[in-house]
């Protein structure tokens, strides 16, 4: 990322990545995981990259018990009551696993004309179908630009592409 902010106009961050994020700008990100170690260089990052670093703005969270989380991770989550939040207002008891539908629709609109993309890390856990709308969203968002160059690295981001995108 540190790269990129002297070459991309917008670097759109989502996933389990924005979590850390979110924990730099000093909100709540409940049980989402988050790389602690790394919250202060995200702080740094978003002082550096002045605006060119877009968030989600809400996201799909469950409430789901370590215990059962450790068991059977996608059993859990699949049998989890989903709920919306504004990014800035995660319960302190909620897991997110999807950035929400006004998330969607900022991605869509920053990816707007774009003529170069590259994309890695899905933005949920696609694997489940309720927790796959972002993911699929900003894949087809992609397929649709004209005459962009667009790069999809990550084998989870391959993965989506191909199963949502048919992409090769």
């Amino acid at each position: 990322i540190e790269n990129l902010l002297n070459k991309a106009d917008k670097i759109l961050i989502c996933g389990a990545m924005t979590f850390t994020f979110y924990k730099a700008l000093g909100w709540e990100v409940g049980a989402s995981k988050c790389e602690n170690d790394f919250v202060e260089f995200a702080k740094g990052l978003l002082e550096k990259a002045q605006g060119k670093i877009i968030l989600p703005c809400d996201t799909v969270c469950v409430k789901v018990a370590g215990e059962d989380l450790a068991a059977d991770f996608f059993g859990a989550i699949s049998k989890a009551e989903a709920n919306t939040y504004p990014c800035d207002q995660i319960p302190a008891d909620q897991m997110g696993l999807d950035c929400g539908a006004a998330s969607i629709e900022l991605f869509k609109k920053e990816l707007e004309g774009a003529k170069t993309v590259v994309w890695n890390g899905p933005a949920g856990v696609f694997e489940v179908e309720k927790f796959a709308k972002g993911t699929i969203a900003i894949c087809q968002a992609i397929s649709e630009l004209e005459e962009a160059t667009t790069i999809i690295g990550g084998g989870d981001s391959v993965s989506a592409a191909k199963k949502f995108c048919k992409a090769e």
